[in-house]
């Protein structure tokens, strides 16, 4: 199922193209024209919507500016949308518009649905679009990484399984190794943390501080401080409200109000008024008499003793002490203790959880060499099918010597640095996310040739072979949705066209297939065919782009064949390859 289709392209004043719509088909298009035309400006176009190189040279003479829009019909979960959603971008009823303009000056602007984005997005979107096979522009699975996510989809689910539990494994001992490394780095610091949290703690256990401690001793303080003028106060008050013996003739508070109510009672019956004022003094009397028993125990209870005073200063410079360096209070300090207690427990406790996760890492480190090996062992075996089968695709597209292999390799560690690696075939190497594998495609074109990665062992139109080999046997294993293959016929003819235009047909069925072509063996396999065309209009040149069916098509194909449109012989050849196409598909 193809997850996103390139819809449509506009061109404007790019090279020998003034203005031309390209209307592309979900599955095989061919772009075919006459040499000049202006096919190549069709790849340079889709170029540019992913990223490529803005080059002013390419605007159309005259113009102020080249600009190339694009249609791109695409699931709203696939990895593009989302990127492309992140960015800000928005998508029209599942289709994104993407636009590039390059000024005559040499500035670029990108726009991707609505927004303006960095040219840099869009070459990051092309990963996930678009993979160009061409002379001299290679993308997709050139890159070794790109061609170990193809192997392992190509293995199957053996691989994907295999990889999730060592990813799973990987996870953690990369957590484990990280906590390691910040209990060993910072031993220093912890060690030092734990040296001031114990002197803290032991120093407030020491002093055996109560809740509220220092408020009840600063009162006492305050109150032995001034016992005499508290004594002598209460003294002098209780003579007041109760009498003073020593003075017989004194009249004192508690007989003057009792005066006052005696008086009150006489009338009170004759006013409900007066009768309630009476009963307030009453009630005075009695308070008085309460308070005047009070101020007689207070001052009997009175304690002056000055080594009282003298020990409660001591222990408030004790607590002092302590607030001072711990809290804003004794409830404070004891809080802080609390908390440094439990601080100190797990700083304490850091040897033994070193020793623990050392354990686990290095049980971690043994489990994924043996799912790193089984991994290495899985990709060998699929390698070994895959280059089988490229090297059989090969032999039908005019290339019977070429070899390609699959190339797994490891990074071997220093024998001195052995424990920070995995074990894979008996030898300590390193290790990431996906294995200690790197996987390399190589060829070797002809018998006795060494063989070399794919973009240095073939030469440009070999390569572009190559690659639809290698697109064909990966089909439906490599996630990109489009491809584009300029001049993938270069260099063959007669029965090896057939067979190129017959595989391009068959990657077309899981994926978008556009192709830039002379061959008309190759162009009948598609399942709509664009034709590029120049004209010349006084002194103006340019080039547009017209969708050929039925007899414009048999037209173009003629002309391809024999450089005659009007061929009987060149027609009946065209209808013939146009049938043969379609019984092929």
């Amino acid at each position: 199922m193809v997850v996103s289709v390139l819809e449509e392209m506009r061109i404007r004043s790019l090279g020998v193209i003034e203005d031309a719509v390209v209307e592309l088909s979900p599955g095989f298009t061919a772009v075919t024209g006459e040499t000049g035309a202006g096919k190549t400006m069709v790849v340079t176009s889709l170029g540019l919507l992913l990223g490529g190189r803005a080059d002013p040279a390419l605007v159309r003479i005259g113009a102020g500016s080249a600009v190339v829009e694009g249609r791109i019909a695409m699931a709203a979960d696939t990895r593009a949308a989302i990127r492309a959603q992140e960015a800000g971008a928005e998508l029209d009823d599942g289709v994104l518009l993407i636009s590039r303009t390059v000024s005559a000056e040499g500035r670029s602007r990108a726009h991707l649905g609505g927004r303006t984005v960095p040219v840099g997005l869009l070459g990051e979107l092309a990963d996930d679009l678009v993979a160009v096979h061409g002379q001299t522009d290679q993308q997709g699975l050139l890159r070794p990484a790109r061609q170990r996510e193809a192997l392992d989809r190509y293995a199957g689910h053996s691989v994907v399984a295999a990889l999730e539990k060592y990813g799973a494994a990987y996870r953690r001992l990369r957590d484990i190794a990280t906590e390691l490394t910040e209990l060993t780095t910072r031993a220093r610091e912890r060690a030092q943390e734990a040296d001031l949290l114990r002197f803290g703690v032991e120093e407030v256990s020491a002093a055996e501080p109560q809740p509220g401690e220092d408020a009840e001793l600063a009162a006492e303080a305050e109150r032995l401080g001034h016992a005499e003028a508290l004594a002598s106060a209460a003294t002098l008050a209780h003579a007041a409200l109760a009498g003073n013996p020593e003075d017989p003739e004194g009249v004192e508070a508690g007989t003057l109000v009792a005066g006052a109510q005696r008086a009150l009672d006489s009338v009170a019956a004759h006013d409900p008024d007066l009768a309630a004022l009476a009963a307030r003094l009453g009630e005075i009397g009695i308070l008085l008499g309460d308070v005047a028993g009070e101020l007689a125990g207070y001052a009997d209870n009175l304690d002056a003793d000055p080594l009282r005073l003298a020990a409660v200063e001591e222990r408030r410079a004790v607590l002092a002490h302590l607030v001072r360096k711990y809290g804003t209070d004794i409830d404070a300090v004891l809080a802080w203790a609390g908390q440094s207690s439990a601080r100190l427990a797990e700083l304490e406790g850091d040897d033994d959880r070193i020793a623990e996760l050392t354990a686990e890492r290095d049980a971690l480190r043994a489990e994924l060499s043996a799912l790193g090996q089984h991994l290495t062992d899985l990709r060998t075996e699929a390698a070994e099918r895959f280059a089988t089968a490229v090297t059989a695709e090969l032999a039908e597209l005019a290339m019977p010597h070429a070899r390609v292999t699959v190339a797994i390799r490891q990074t071997e560690v220093p024998e001195a640095d052995a424990e920070t690696g995995i074990e894979i075939n008996g030898r300590p190497v390193t290790y990431g996310p996906a294995g200690a594998d790197e996987v390399e495609l190589l060829l070797a074109p002809h018998p006795g040739s060494p063989a070399r990665p794919i973009a240095k062992g073939a030469s440009g139109g070999e390569l572009s072979r190559v690659m639809l080999a290698v697109e064909v046997v990966f089909a439906g294993s490599d996630p990109v949705p489009t491809y584009l293959f300029d001049e993938v016929d270069a260099g063959v003819g007669g029965k090896a066209a057939v067979e190129v235009g017959r595989r391009l047909a068959r990657l077309a069925r899981t994926a978008q297939v556009v192709v830039v072509t002379h061959l008309p063996q190759v162009a009948a396999f598609a399942d709509r065919q664009l034709l590029v065309e120049k004209t010349s209009d006084g002194s103006v040149t340019r080039s547009g782009v017209t969708v050929l069916e039925g007899e414009a098509r048999i037209r173009e194909l003629s002309r391809m064949l024999a450089g005659q449109e009007d061929s009987e012989l060149a027609r009946a050849h065209a209808e013939e390859l146009l049938a043969t196409a379609r019984g092929a598909r």
